[in-house]
């Protein structure tokens, strides 16, 4: 299938048989996906239907076939091969031709001729074509080699008339069109190659063995044989197998393929792995969790292919077009034709005015001649391909550009509705900030700080609770000494104590200390004060009944964070924080990364009326970053939903556009994208139109030689791909 043209005759056809029920088509992988009902067509019963449209069946398969470069090459170097046998011969023509016209008249020149352009016209690709468009034909069915069958065949059998009436030859042009075509379709899918390229990086990436531990051993096998659970083995510089978990060894692993980021992440035994990654420099021992189908790989995979094959709303129109186009081609060609032979005298003055400038046009030919090139410049300069390739070779190439990047969108739909979002929500938890406490500051009474969160970490480090980790982790990356506790205490949802260096250490709210009678407490309000403002918890630590400091934990907010929420507003939106926390926290994060509206102590189930509440207001413009499984209802609700990939599957599967790494700035490079591509849609089919609504009139009305023609409807068709792939060139950070 060249184009979504092609696409929607297939379609046409395989709808026709009972028992065939949803069907999608992918010109990027040339697969069909039919889901045929409980005695549905079979396998055989499909193939023949396709084949009636007039299009080749490679293969028929039960389950879900992967793009095989086999095949793609096969075909593309077929249509190759077929070109360069039909260009030899149309070449020897073009030189007799040049010769017999302006220098001297060829013996036998119509005879050799038309030996010469028999086996163009009417073998190599020119049987193939014909075949396709008579099944066509017979289907009830109209693809472009109809347009190229009927452009061809009359000229050449119009030249033999030559052998018994003296007239112009229209040999030439029939093994011309036929070789310009077949040029066309070799370099079609050539460049819709580069377009589709992504797919096939993707598919090349992962490693096609792995080493793993068989009773003791290491042993090689192929990654299809790997199982849940099994050991493998991953030396500095190869790829990991498969999804995994890290239970041995320390590295850096390079993760581009996934997140679109070069700088290499650092894993240590727990660390989760993704399959395809490159370790750089330590040995690793990974347990296998994900294989096959479920990888991450697979998924982004299958997530680019969904991309490519969906439909964007702006394609209708050009769909409805193209559905009837080649039937009225047909019809204008057949007018053009009966209006030069029955109004030839009133029409003449158009080619009086076009012969000043146009050095094919020739007001002294006749009627019948006349009648005959106009038809037949009408059928090779339409062009359905270039409207069918409008989409989806952009869809090809910014689907794969969004996955190269980490940024996974699942549809066409998803793209045009992004580019006009105008509020952006976002959950706190997970998105906003890391989703995990962390220590943030230190207050000290006397202005020994380390020495304040040396007690404070001592007492915590008898703790699991997620608080105290992060106040002995604190401790840890600012280099101060964790000492041991004696005694240690919990006191329940209040705090904890314990001796250090034989000093009693109380840690809890104020509520506590000053149950258990600690003074110099008055000394530290305005600190506390200050950092439950900013959204921190804060607790006040005691040394033999006196207050000594605080430490206070947050759940710390991203890095990118801050940026993300600047570039969101350089485009011109507004951001909004969901949250379950209290009006004050939210508050003193929001006013943290710069957000407009703060929606605060809302409930899981909340967030969907929250979200309802904005598109009130907003219309259906509104979008929806979280990670959480509470986040995949009002990710649903929402215009466009947008998970951080990092987060929970139930939320992945719920979003239109999913961000690998979790970086928020990943937004803003989605919204970009989308703007970008539909960008380059709607140019293709402002193009494609405009060159079918120009270029079919003015051959219509005879100012058109058919061999140009052919020439305009190649390039046609090639510039809407050229354009698409001009797309790598956005700059989308």
């Amino acid at each position: 299938m060249g184009s979504d043209h092609c696409a929607g005759l297939v379609q046409d056809s395989l709808r026709r048989l009972p028992g065939v029920g949803e069907i999608r088509t992918s010109i990027s992988s040339h697969q069909v996906i039919v889901q045929p009902s409980a005695g549905g067509p079979t396998p055989e019963a499909l193939r023949a239907a396709v084949e009636r449209a007039g299009y080749e069946v490679v293969s028929v398969s039960a389950e879900a076939p992967s793009e095989d470069a086999e095949v793609e090459s096969a075909y593309l170097a077929r249509a190759w091969r077929r070109f360069v046998i039909a260009a030899v011969p149309t070449t020897l023509i073009m030189v007799l031709m040049m010769v017999h016209m302006f220098v001297a008249p060829v013996p036998a020149y119509l005879a050799v001729i038309a030996i010469l352009a028999f086996p163009v016209v009417f073998l190599c690709g020119g049987w193939a074509t014909h075949v396709s468009a008579w099944r066509s034909l017979t289907n009830r069915t109209a693809n472009m080699d109809v347009l190229i069958s009927m452009g061809s065949l009359p000229p050449y059998l119009i030249g033999l008339v030559g052998f018994i009436y003296p007239m112009t030859s229209f040999i030439e042009m029939a093994a011309t069109i036929m070789t310009f075509h077949l040029l066309g379709r070799y370099l079609e899918n050539r460049a819709k190659g580069r377009a589709s390229e992504a797919i096939r990086k993707l598919l090349t990436l992962g490693a096609k063995t792995a080493r793993v531990e068989r009773d003791g051993e290491e042993v090689e096998v192929p990654v299809k044989a790997l199982s849940i659970g099994d050991v493998m083995i991953v030396r500095p510089g190869e790829k990991v197998p498969t999804d995994g978990e890290v239970i041995e060894g320390e590295s850096h692993l390079d993760e581009s393929i996934a997140t679109g980021e070069s700088i290499p992440v650092a894993k240590s035994p727990g660390a989760p792995v993704l399959g395809a990654t490159i370790n750089k420099e330590g040995r690793l021992k990974v347990r296998a969790t994900r294989i096959g189908a479920d990888t991450f790989l697979s998924q982004v995979i299958k997530l680019v292919e969904q991309a490519q094959s969906s439909k964007v709303p702006i394609q209708e129109f050009a769909d409805r077009v193209t559905a009837r186009f080649v039937p009225v081609v047909i019809v204008i060609a057949l007018g053009s034709l009966a209006a030069w032979l029955v109004f030839p005298e009133p029409l003449r003055p158009i080619l009086d005015w076009g012969a000043g400038f146009l050095p094919w046009v020739n007001p002294d030919t006749t009627p019948v001649i006349l009648a005959i090139l106009a038809a037949i410049a009408v059928l090779v300069i339409a062009c359905p391909c270039a409207l069918g390739l409008a989409t989806p070779t952009a869809l090809m190439v910014g689907s794969g550009m969004g996955a190269e990047r980490g940024v996974l969108i699942r549809s066409g739909e998803a793209i045009q509705t992004l580019k006009d979002i105008r509020m952006v929500v976002l959950d706190k938890t997970g998105t906003i900030t890391r989703g995990e406490p962390e220590l943030t500051d230190v207050v000290a009474a006397d202005g020994d700080d380390p020495a304040v969160l040396r007690l404070a970490a001592a007492v915590e480090n008898a703790s699991e609770h997620p608080l105290a980790r992060a106040v002995v982790e604190g401790a840890r990356a600012r280099g101060v000494e964790v000492p041991p506790v004696q005694d240690f205490q919990s006191v329940t949802a209040r705090g904890v104590q314990g001796a250090v260096d034989g000093q009693r250490i109380l840690i809890g709210n104020r509520r506590l200390l000053e149950e258990s009678g600690i003074d110099g407490l008055d000394a530290l309000d305005d600190d506390l004060t200050r950092l439950e403002a900013r959204g921190r918890t804060a607790v006040l630590v005691a040394r033999d009944g006196h207050a000594v400091g605080i430490v206070a934990v947050a759940d710390a907010i991203k890095p990118d964070s801050k940026a993300a929420v600047a570039a969101m507003h350089a485009l011109g939106l507004k951001v909004a924080m969901v949250t379950g926390d209290n009006e004050r926290a939210a508050r003193a994060v929001a006013d943290e990364v710069g957000i407009d509206e703060v929606l605060a102590g809302v409930l899981p189930d909340g967030k969907v009326h929250e979200i309802r509440e904005l598109q009130a207001r907003f219309g259906p413009r509104v979008a929806m970053v979280g990670d959480g499984i509470n986040d995949a209802p009002a990710l649903k609700q929402a215009n466009v939903g947008i998970a951080i990939g990092a987060g929970a599957d139930v939320a992945i599967e719920a979003a239109d556009v999913t961000l690998v790494s979790g970086e928020l700035t990943k937004v803003v490079e989605a919204i970009r994208l989308s703007r970008a591509t539909f960008g380059k849609i709607v140019q293709n089919l402002f193009w494609a139109f405009l060159y079918n609504v120009a270029a079919i009139p003015i051959a219509a009305i005879g100012l058109l030689h058919p061999m140009i023609g052919v020439i305009a409807m190649v390039t046609s068709s090639l510039s809407v791909i050229g354009n698409s792939v001009l797309l790598k060139r956005a700059r989308l950070r």
